[in-house]
């Protein structure tokens, strides 16, 4: 049953957040010894649990590095570890403050994918993120989307309804789960069409602030 609030939850990468540094799976690659390609497959393919929670950086490098058939060194898996959080590092200044501004309005969470360590670098160095009503990090609560799980962390966790939220991602997929949970769902291209969607969204709505 809805609780007559208005939360938009907002995906971080993608959205807020930029995409990854271009050039950083490269320069991984060539510390790997590896060919961007293998690298790339390899960075991925390995980062579910990592990105879940289920496992420390040095566990998710290790299996990378096997995956590639390279020798497992921890100082190469510190520099990996280093420029992966960089390469995750840089935020839309806009974004940033449009999130902000909707605090008028409506209640402001994320729910994002990101390894423990990345959102320990994260949260140090955006501090805006503090300000906000929630923020799940799935390396932290332990859960990454699409699974169920994340988003219903979300609902426990502010004491909501599904239907209170507006969840948006840049990713489908995501918005697809979040949807089959009860919470409605937009697809982001950019920060205009959000705009639209959430002025849309909100009058259909009890405008209140918990």
């Amino acid at each position: 049953m809805p609780t007559d609030r208005n939360i938009v939850l907002f995906d971080l990468f993608g959205v807020i957040a930029r995409h990854q540094r271009p050039g950083s799976l490269d320069k991984m690659a060539a510390r790997c010894h590896a060919p961007t390609d293998a690298f790339t497959t390899a960075y991925w393919a390995c980062r579910p649990p990592y990105d879940a929670g289920r496992q420390s950086a040095s566990e998710y490098w290790t299996a990378v590095l096997r995956w590639l058939s390279r020798p497992v060194d921890p100082d190469v898996i510190e520099e990996l570890r280093i420029t992966d959080i960089d390469s995750w590092s840089r935020v839309d200044s806009r974004m940033v403050a449009y999130a902000q501004s909707l605090r008028d309005v409506a209640e402001v969470a994320v729910l994002s994918n990101i390894p423990s360590d990345h959102a320990d670098a994260f949260l140090a160095a955006q501090p805006w993120l503090h300000r906000l009503d929630h923020v799940a990090l799935s390396g932290k609560i332990k859960a990454a989307k699409p699974a169920p799980t994340a988003f219903q962390h979300c609902v426990v966790a502010m004491r909501a309804a599904p239907t209170d939220f507006l969840f948006v991602d840049d990713r489908e997929e995501n918005v697809r789960a979040a949807q089959a949970i009860g919470m409605n769902g937009h697809v982001f291209t950019g920060r205009d069409e959000l705009a639209a969607v959430i002025e849309t969204w909100l009058p259909t709505r009890r405008p209140t602030r918990k």
